[in-house]
C-alpha cells in the first residue's frame, strides 16, 4: 500500500480530487491533511489537476514510512512502497 499526505488547503484540493478518480485509490482526511492511499502505486497526473508548477511542487506534506516518491515532475506524481 502506498500513502501520500497533502495539506488540505484550497490550492491542493484538485490533487486529492484527481487522485480519488482512480478506483484503486482512497482519499480520506486526517487532521488538516488529505490521506491518499492505494493498494499499488499512487499516480496523479499534474495536467488533470490544473495545478500550476509552484503549487504542484509544494503540495506534498509527506509519505508513509516505507513509501517513496519515485516521480515528481511536470507530468506526474508517483508514490510507491519500496
Amino acid at each position: 500500500m502506498s500513502t501520500l499526505y497533502v495539506l488540505d488547503v484550497p490550492e491542493n484540493t484538485a490533487v486529492a480530487t484527481v487522485a480519488a478518480e482512480d478506483p484503486t485509490v482512497v482519499v480520506d482526511k486526517i487532521g488538516p491533511y488529505f490521506e491518499i492511499r492505494g493498494d499499488g502505486p499512487v499516480v496523479i497526473d499534474r495536467r488533470a489537476t490544473g495545478c500550476r508548477h509552484a503549487v504542484w511542487y509544494s503540495c506534498i506534506a509527506g509519505v508513509a514510512p516505507g513509501d517513496t516518491i519515485t516521480q515528481h515532475d511536470k507530468n506526474a506524481l508517483r508514490v510507491e512502497s519500496v
